[in-house]
């Protein structure tokens, strides 16, 4: 008891003391700490920054209705880097290969459209990762038809 009431700046455990405890917690309670809690609700993070840039690709499950935050978004954009890393080994295509082609080269937008269908990320994003140019030209690529045999 003796600790607490030091923590509050009262030099003795008497009726007086505790009543300045009372006081002290009750305003306490009435603070708005939302600044101050701000930082610990959002944000944080108890390792060092290895582990840090480590779980987001240790992700697997898709997230919920739930979930939301920057944590989140790291993992699902990890998921999606994985995605389109997969999916350049299958073309045969190295990350350099994306900005030395078209904008509209049909493998490009084929690869788009999986992109769009197996991840959540915005069409900015997918535009900008497979350097095909603005958001809007990414859109009118996918809304044109598929070429034959092309799903």
């Amino acid at each position: 008891m003796d600790r607490l009431l030091g923590e509050w700046g009262v030099p003795k455990d008497s009726a007086a003391g505790r009543g300045v405890l009372a006081a002290g917690r009750e305003r306490r309670r009435t603070e708005d700490l939302r600044a101050v809690t701000r930082r610990i609700e959002r944000g944080w993070f108890v390792g060092n920054e290895d582990l840090r840039r480590e779980l987001p690709a240790q992700v697997t499950a898709v997230p919920g209705a739930t979930h939301f935050g920057e944590a989140v978004q790291a993992a699902v954009a990890e998921q999606a880097e994985r995605f389109v890393a997969e999916q350049l080994r299958a073309l045969g295509w190295r990350a350099a290969d994306l900005t030395a082609r078209r904008k509209g080269d049909p493998a490009k937008v084929k690869l788009a459209r999986a992109v769009r269908a197996q991840t959540t990320m915005p069409l900015a994003w997918i535009a900008d990762r497979l350097a095909m140019g603005s958001r809007g030209y990414l859109t009118w690529l996918l809304q044109r038809p598929p070429p034959e045999g092309e799903i």
